[in-house]
């Protein structure tokens, strides 16, 4: 079923993409290079309704199946809501697509989707404290905090998609490990529609996501950072660092997230205005070529990433030490993309 699961959406996303592609182009519905983007050509903007509509799909069809699937009633309404918030953040992304809407409507209406999130379906931080309205309140702080994270990393060549779908690779192997049939299934749809989509974005790119496509991703992975049970009361000596876990696998969107937005409020600029200023931009700028770039930012995510599957079951020794190496990963990212170029001339 897991792999029958993650097939169908790669091969529905891929099908989709390349549908929507054509049909963007023909309806002059692209990017235009402009100073505040990467590209340099025009290049369609649909890519977010193919995946939408793959994860919305087989999602609904996960739920119809919930029975066969040994899925209970209270996992299928979850998933159902899910779904219909998914729907509502693709309807803002796609307007914002089209329209360009202002930073602040965007926030409000993202806070309204992580609210509801969190009272109708339950998505919160627990971290075992007992208010409710303080987590509802953390817990939409920290999905809007990740839509924006991987919104802003919407600005490369298969970036977003690719580090996203290792990210929910991660989080979906704990789910696996756990037990957590339903969690696992949905993460393995958005994974697939992810990776049908790549297909066509992964430098060079034919097609882009936009909003319709960012928000919603990074919606589902903040939710299921918080559906997903990492910490297991059985385990009274070890593993509570868990919780710890979804800090540590998005660990690289969140860089670029606080160092972009430190570096344009230190220029005076708005944190919501976009720029070619992002950790990608300058690696590139260092001369990396575009898959360069992909890969290693790639390979940065998956590093962080194993470090937080094995965090789940770690001392608080192993735990310090998983830290650790997320920092140094960070660190070298960071020295890669603040060291300046030197030629050296030959005789």
């Amino acid at each position: 079923m897991i792999l029958k699961t993650f097939m169908a959406a790669v091969l529905a996303s891929a099908v989709l993409t390349a549908a929507v592609k054509k049909v963007c182009i023909q309806r002059g519905f692209v990017s235009i290079p402009r100073a505040d983007r990467y590209n340099r050509k025009v290049i369609a903007l649909g890519g977010g309704i193919a995946i939408f509509i793959t994860t919305a799909g087989l999602t609904l069809a996960m739920v119809a199946m919930g029975t066969r699937l040994n899925i209970d009633d209270a996992e299928c309404r979850y998933f159902a809501i899910i779904t219909g918030l998914v729907a509502a953040l693709f309807s803002l992304g796609l307007t914002d697509d089209i329209k360009r809407l202002g930073p602040f409507s965007k926030l409000i209406i993202q806070f309204a989707v992580a609210i509801a999130a969190a009272i109708w379906a339950d998505v919160r931080v627990e971290l075992f404290i007992p208010s409710k309205f303080i987590t509802t309140l953390m817990s939409a702080f920290w999905i809007v905090l990740l839509m924006n994270a991987f919104n802003f990393l919407d600005n490369m060549d298969g970036l977003c998609a690719g580090i996203a779908a290792i990210s929910m690779s991660v989080l979906c192997s704990v789910a696996i490990i756990g037990g957590q049939t339903a969690n696992a299934l949905f993460m393995l749809i958005v994974i697939g529609s992810l990776c049908g989509f790549l297909i066509f974005n992964f430098p060079p790119a034919k097609i882009f996501m936009g909003d319709a496509g960012s928000l919603v991703i990074g919606f589902c992975v903040g939710a299921m950072t918080l559906k997903t049970t990492y910490y297991h009361h059985g385990n009274l000596g070890e593993g509570r660092a868990a919780v710890f876990i979804p800090l540590i696998a998005m660990a690289v969107p969140l860089y670029d997230f606080t160092s972009v937005t430190a570096l344009r409020i230190k220029q005076g600029k708005s944190p919501f205005v976009g720029d070619t200023q992002h950790f990608s931009h300058r690696l590139k700028r260092r001369g990396l070529g575009d898959a360069q770039v992909a890969l290693t930012l790639y390979l940065a995510t998956l590093c962080t990433g194993l470090g937080a599957v094995f965090l789940s079951r770690a001392t608080f020794v192993q735990a310090i030490i998983i830290f650790i190496q997320t920092i140094m990963i960070l660190s070298i990212i960071a020295i890669l993309e603040t060291t300046g170029i030197k030629c050296e001339s030959q005789d």
